[in-house]
């Protein structure tokens, strides 16, 4: 009987982590997600405060919100460093540098902030980046930053990749570039809800001791997958320039 009564709780507390469920706002006659507005202004609240700390008050000898901000502003270039080369590197530095410091300050904040604590009146606040919208649009900007890099370099020249080396590859090359945006967008999207419904359910079985090695776990994800989805994208866009 026992047994029972526990698997019965367990697949209820299963059934209760809903997905997909949203605070809705009208705008002009178009229904948009309210809470992930809020943490999306939220996380450029916070980057543009960091900025202006890091900024104001320079010193030729960093240190505190400067030596911070410093370190990441090397982190990035060394990511567009790394897969731009020397001769592209520097005008891309913004662009990636935009996609990583706000995929990563969005997966923190569906981490760190404890957003269980705000009711709303209908679903409830997280990382945007478990939104299958804001992954789909950063994965869409990157395809148009690919495009325009190699449109800008090559002209419409840049369209004789898709039948190089042979024109039997033209439906494959075509095919890529669906594949690119949405291999983006799922990977970062399912990693990000994947590791917040494995939270909610480990804090709804046992709520004091396990789930917090796993949001530790999740901190660490999501800074990986920050670094994952800038880097895919530097990597995109020097192919292009090739």
């Amino acid at each position: 009987m026992y047994p029972e009564i526990l698997y019965s709780n367990t697949f209820t507390l299963l059934a209760e982590a809903e997905v997909g469920k949203h605070f809705y706002w009208d705008i002009a006659g178009f229904l948009v997600h309210g809470q992930v507005l809020v943490v999306i202004w939220l996380v450029l609240a916070i980057l543009i405060v960091f900025s202006l700390l890091g900024s104001s008050n320079a010193e030729r000898i960093p240190h505190g919100w400067q030596n911070f901000m410093e370190s990441a502003v090397e982190f990035v270039t060394d990511i567009a460093k790394d897969q731009l080369g020397e001769s592209f590197y520097k005008e891309w530095i913004p662009f990636i540098g935009t996609l990583f410091l706000f995929i990563f300050g969005c997966n923190w904040a569906g981490a760190v902030i404890p957003w269980k604590l705000i009711e709303l009146p209908e679903g409830e606040f997280a990382a945007p980046t478990n939104d299958i919208n804001t992954t789909v649009a950063l994965a869409l900007l990157t395809s148009f930053a690919y495009f325009y890099a190699g449109l800008s370099k090559k002209g419409f020249g840049y369209f004789k990749r898709y039948i190089e080396p042979i024109p039997l590859l033209l439906p494959i090359n075509i095919l890529e570039d669906f594949t690119k945006p949405l291999s983006l967008s799922f990977r970062l999207f399912g990693n990000v809800l994947a590791d917040e419904l494995t939270i909610s359910v480990l804090t709804s079985l046992v709520p004091l001791v396990i789930p917090l090695p796993i949001m530790l776990l999740g901190i660490f994800a999501g800074s990986v997958q920050a670094l994952i989805f800038s880097t895919l994208a530097a990597a995109y866009i020097a192919e292009a320039l090739e």
